[in-house]
């Protein structure tokens, strides 16, 4: 515990001016960012008497050992500062709303050529309209069910828009009138194009002019005596006003707002946000955050504006935004909010009438979302405590392990050995401390050396780390080997280079979620969180006595001798101790083998899912692939001028010269890669037995919907079949 007396600036040293101010720990980890209209004023409230400090408040100070400021011109700028240093930072002693889910949008990709309507998670991607957020998915699809009627925008994916396209027939919402199939021309691009603004102009509320073009063509149409038109016209109507019943008019003035209420108490704090969109309710969501500091609820209404609209543009941010308390002060925030619109935008509380009826409404909302949250959180926190207690009894650890690692390698027959690390902090699974890793120091099966040069690259970046930052206790001192070792762990020496560790596809593991960066990257004094900085107390491998063995053999290496190590076997859920004959047995109804047992299967999950995309790139790399500086521009303009590899293997260099883009050298070096790749055997139809000579020539088109060559379906990268079904799924571990 520091004494902020020790790292308290000088008098005179702190500009009466705006500014962002950090507070870093004895690691130069930041823990604090906060901003200031006087930063004299504001740092001097953090260094009087501790007795008369919020609880949080002088805990933060206390484990900070300095300080440091930046000076800004406008409270303006110290906003958007202390946004990006919180965004990059992530410290311990801010405010951080959480998510209690991942909210679907409905999205128009009008970025495309033929804009799709589609359901979206995620980060927002530029040229794409969204609506909501909404609470489930399925209440998106049944929405668009029904405006599919009146709007028949296509909804189908790339790949089985481009193979409609190739075969001339469109998808059954084609044959059905829920799609106006611009895959087969139906419906030029220009006038799909239409059609996809229309239904944005209905989503985003404004629906009175679609309903009055609708009954003037229905009316037209009964008038000319086209009965069976007006009836489809009648429907299209009844379709559009029951999907606007599936949101009532709150606001009868049609206004464009988000309303904000915030519940809260002296520990946490649920904030609940409506989305108004021309009077109706577009989309709701929901935060939970600790109050680790004493914070006021204007305070908290900031920080959730800052989270809200930080990475928003125009109309994205409404005019109006009402809360429930105004920052102090709010004129920054309102300017900050005009500029991220680009026109005016007003925060205030609403006092009567229908917009302070339904913030009452959110109000309500949000004290039941904070009151489920607690009931939740407190018997998950007694579930997970038990479980803790439990694991720590039977393993006669010290205290509860707080950190839980978890390892697994997994392979197809020895082929594409990697290994996985997942994490489980307090019980719960902490996602962006995934890592997953490559083994290459051997190739072939072997599950045991596996293990052992898995947890010897993890915790040598880990003393590497411990090094760099000056962690060492003292009379501490690396291992024999673990400082030589470490600079094979930056990527400068050793077989445990960098490049053998890979960062994760997403927060849950599926594809489409953002990258985790690299563990190999150990930053000096910046004070971002580091990879691998943080030791487990327990380290829990997949398998039995032999891989516990390994990983107790590597750290050792290390000389890490604090840290336990345990294996949990499938077959009879036994838990495996180092140097111990027989296993741990931990009763079928434990919460600790419960624990255990999520913990493996999630590491088990993780090793399989990087396992199965190193596979399936491998079915999919071809002689090309090992021609350098060769692109996939190139491939597909050599595929595409030749008709296939087989055509290509046979061309000299002189024709291979004539596809445009392609000089003499890199002919040269296609010629010589295709003449050492070996040639693939001819394909067979495992249905009828009959030998496809020609399998190979595909054109790259045909490759595009993931399917491979000489097969009609299936998923992406499983094998080709050649000579006899080689269906080797089973053996996958």
């Amino acid at each position: 515990m520091a004494d902020p007396s020790s790292y308290r600036p000088k008098p005179g040293e702190i500009p009466d001016s705006p500014g962002v101010y950090r507070f870093r720990d004895e690691h130069r980890r930041v823990i604090y960012v906060g901003k200031a209209k006087s930063l004299r004023q504001r740092l001097a409230n953090y260094f009087q008497d501790l007795a008369g400090l919020h609880p949080r408040t002088r805990t933060m100070v206390t484990t900070a050992v300095s300080v440091e400021w930046t000076v800004v011109s406008t409270e303006v700028e110290a906003l958007q500062l202390e946004y990006s240093w919180i965004k990059e930072y992530d410290p311990r002693f801010n405010v951080k709303y959480r998510d209690d889910k991942s909210y679907p949008y409905l999205a128009v990709t009008m970025n495309e050529e033929f804009p799709r309507v589609q359901v979206m998670r995620g980060h927002k991607k530029k040229g794409v309209r969204y609506f909501g957020p909404y609470g489930h998915a399925w209440a998106i699809r049944d929405t668009v069910d029904l405006l599919l009627r009146v709007f028949p925008v296509r909804t189908c994916s790339t790949g089985v828009f481009k193979n409609a396209a190739r075969t001339g027939r469109p998808c059954l919402l084609g044959y059905i009138g829920k799609c106006s199939a611009p895959c087969v021309d139906r419906i030029s691009a220009e006038e799909h194009r239409e059609l996809a603004e229309e239904f944005c102009d209905f989503m985003a509320g404004r629906t009175g002019a679609q309903l009055r073009r609708l009954e003037q063509r229905m009316a037209e149409a009964a008038e000319e005596m086209e009965y069976e038109r007006a009836a489809r016209l009648r429907d299209d109507i009844g379709a559009l006003k029951k999907a606007m019943e599936k949101s009532a008019v709150v606001l009868a003035d049609a206004t464009d707002a988000d309303l904000i209420a915030v519940a809260e108490d002296e520990l946490e704090a649920a904030v609940q946000i409506f989305h108004v969109r021309g009077g109706r309710v577009r989309g709701q969501r929901g935060w939970v955050t600790d109050k680790v500091e004493e914070i006021t609820t204007g305070a908290l209404v900031e920080h959730a504006l800052q989270q809200l609209y930080g990475e928003e543009t125009g109309d994205a941010v409404p005019r109006e935004v009402l809360v429930p308390a105004l920052p102090d002060p709010v004129e920054p925030v309102q300017q900050w909010l005009t500029g991220r619109r680009g026109s005016g935008v007003s925060p205030r509380v609403p006092q009567r009438g229908d917009k302070r009826a339904l913030m009452e409404t959110v109000e309500r909302n949000a004290q039941q979302a904070l009151v489920l949250h607690k009931t939740k959180r407190a018997s998950d926190l007694t579930t997970r405590s038990r479980a803790l207690e439990e694991i720590a009894d039977a393993l006669g650890l010290d205290s509860a392990p707080l950190r839980i690692e978890c390892y697994d390698v997994s392979h197809l027959q020895g082929d594409d050995v990697v290994a996985s690390m997942v994490v489980f902090e307090d019980g719960l699974a902490r996602k962006s401390e995934y890592r997953r890793f490559q083994i290459k120091s051997f190739a072939g099966q072997d599950d045991v050396r596996s293990m052992h040069e898995v947890i010897t690259r993890r915790f040598r970046r880990y003393l590497a780390d411990k090094e760099r930052t000056g962690e060492w206790s003292d009379g501490e001192e690396p291992a024999a080997g673990a400082g030589g070792e470490a600079a094979g762990a930056d990527g400068t020496a050793g077989p445990d280079r960098t490049a053998g560790t890979e960062g994760l596809p997403g927060p849950d593991g599926t594809a489409g979620d953002p990258a985790v960066p690299s563990a190999s990257t150990l930053t000096e004094d910046d004070g971002r969180p580091k990879r691998f900085a943080y030791p487990p107390q327990l380290v829990v491998v997949d398998g039995g006595a032999p891989q516990v063995a390994a990983a107790r053999r590597a750290l050792d290496e290390l000389g890490i001798d604090d840290i336990a190590v345990c294996g949990l076997a499938k077959r009879l859920e036994e838990v495996w101790l180092p140097d111990d004959d027989d296993p741990v047995v931990l009763p079928r109804t434990s919460e600790g083998l419960y624990l255990l047992q999520r913990v493996r299967d999630e590491a088990h999950r993780f090793a399989i899912g990087y396992q199965r995309v190193k596979r399936a790139k491998r079915f999919r790399s071809g002689p090309l692939d090992d021609v350098p500086g060769l692109g996939e521009t190139r491939k597909q303009a050599l595929i595409k001028h030749f008709g296939s590899v087989r055509k290509l293997r046979a061309a000299t260099v002189e024709q291979i010269c004539d596809v445009p883009g392609i000089g003499r050298k890199t002919a040269e070096a296609i010629t010589a890669a295709l003449a050492g790749a070996v040639p693939a055997g001819p394909a067979v139809n495992t249905a009828t037995g009959e030998i496809m000579d020609d399998m190979v020539d595909v054109d790259m088109e045909d490759m595009d919907d993931g399917e491979e060559p000489g097969k009609s379906g299936g998923s992406p990268g499983e094998p080709v079949s050649a000579g006899a079904p080689d269906d080797r799924r089973g053996l996958e571990r």
